[in-house]
């Protein structure tokens, strides 16, 4: 299983892709909204985490480029900072699947992954 992760605060990155590797996930890691965008495309990832708040390309911008483009729907995690109802109601809006605000637990987000991707599979074999 492949994660697309996009987030920019570097820490955070790495913490993030050293306890999904440690799950047992192959991990792609992005610092901008831009980047992201283009891996979704060129590396076809099984599911995407990411940050709302961004450079150049948002979170949310990035769910609904992935909504829209992708031929197949994948679980998407946001993370923010931001604990605004009015922001967290577009995400779901916009596709998103689940939302985690931060600070978070790194064994909380394991679990939620875990959860989305076993909730695809099921709804979309093969």
């Amino acid at each position: 299983m492949k994660i697309l992760v996009a987030e920019d605060e570097p820490m955070l990155l790495k913490t993030i892709e050293l306890k999904l590797k440690k799950e047992g996930y192959e991990i792609i890691t992005t610092i901008d909204g831009r980047e992201a965008v283009a891996k979704i495309e060129t590396e076809d990832p099984d599911m995407v985490i990411t940050d709302i708040m961004m450079p150049y390309v948002s979170g949310l911008e990035i769910v609904a480029i992935v909504r829209k483009k992708a031929g197949k729907k994948i679980p998407i995690i946001m993370l923010s900072a931001m604990e605004q109802e009015k922001v967290v109601m577009e995400a779901f809006e916009l596709g998103a699947d689940d939302y985690i605000t931060k600070p978070f637990s790194l064994n909380e987000l394991a679990i939620r992954v875990k959860r989305l991707m076993s909730q695809f599979q099921r709804n979309n074999p093969g």
